[in-house]
């Protein structure tokens, strides 16, 4: 298959499509999320006389230990919580960042018009974002966990949103929800890209959110990305979140 797509700068023309749809529909979401709310009656207080409760008594719970708590694995080392290259698997033939690590210029340099995602990220409050991927029985699996500060907005759902709906938005694409989770969708395109020079090139893809942090998942091959191959990727990504 040839490498000039799928990896690199971003993700062929899916990622062109994937970053339009990404950055128009956040602007759009955004303005309409604003005029909706300017147009909303305030909602009314509850009455200031309210029952008298019964106070708890006895020891508070102890604390969740730190492989319990999510938000200690998720304010710690990202990477950590990235699915691990399996056996026998080739190195990713992509930036993966700076030992694993990818800030803000690198992750919108995967689209076509990085300067806009720069800009919709950095207002959606993002933290940080780790990668990995490689190379396996003629596929490549790049995944990405992107983490947000979520002071003043909810980043992680509403980019969640966007990509599924990029994805969405191609034609002949199967998908499905991922299983234990509330949110996750994998998808199958069906169409392989085609271009002069180039081997038809296959691509699925799967999103999801966790608390502060966002699940992505891409796969390119010369023959249809099955099912199960995506399905199996994503749910073991999301149980690690």
């Amino acid at each position: 298959m040839g490498h000039g797509r799928g990896h690199g700068r971003g993700h062929g023309r899916t990622a062109a499509l994937i970053g339009t749809a990404l950055v128009l529909g956040l602007i759009a979401g955004t303005c309409t999320g604003y005029l909706v709310q300017a147009g909303r009656e305030p909602t009314p207080l509850p009455p200031l006389s309210q029952p008298v409760l019964p106070q708890a008594t006895g020891k508070a719970p102890a604390p969740l230990p730190a492989a319990q708590d999510r938000r200690v694995r998720t304010d710690g080392d990202l990477r950590a919580l990235l699915l691990e290259k399996p056996r026998g698997a080739g190195k990713a033939d992509w930036p993966t960042g700076d030992d694993g690590w990818r800030d803000l210029a690198d992750y919108a340099g995967d689209y076509d018009r990085p300067e806009l995602v720069f800009g919709r990220y950095a207002m959606d409050e993002f933290r940080r974002a780790a990668a990995t991927g490689w190379v396996d029985d003629g596929y490549r699996v790049k995944i990405q966990l992107v983490q947000f500060r979520q002071e003043k907005a909810l980043g992680a759902d509403l980019n969640v949103d966007h990509l599924q709906g990029g994805a969405e938005a191609e034609r002949d694409t199967d998908s499905w929800a991922v299983p234990g989770t509330g949110n996750g969708r994998a998808y199958v395109h069906d169409r392989a890209e085609t271009e002069s020079g180039y081997e038809p090139l296959y691509s699925a893809e799967a999103y999801g959110w966790r608390g502060d942090v966002v699940m992505e998942i891409r796969v390119y091959g010369s023959e249809r990305v099955s099912r199960k191959t995506i399905l199996d990727l994503a749910e073991r990504q999301m149980e690690r979140l």
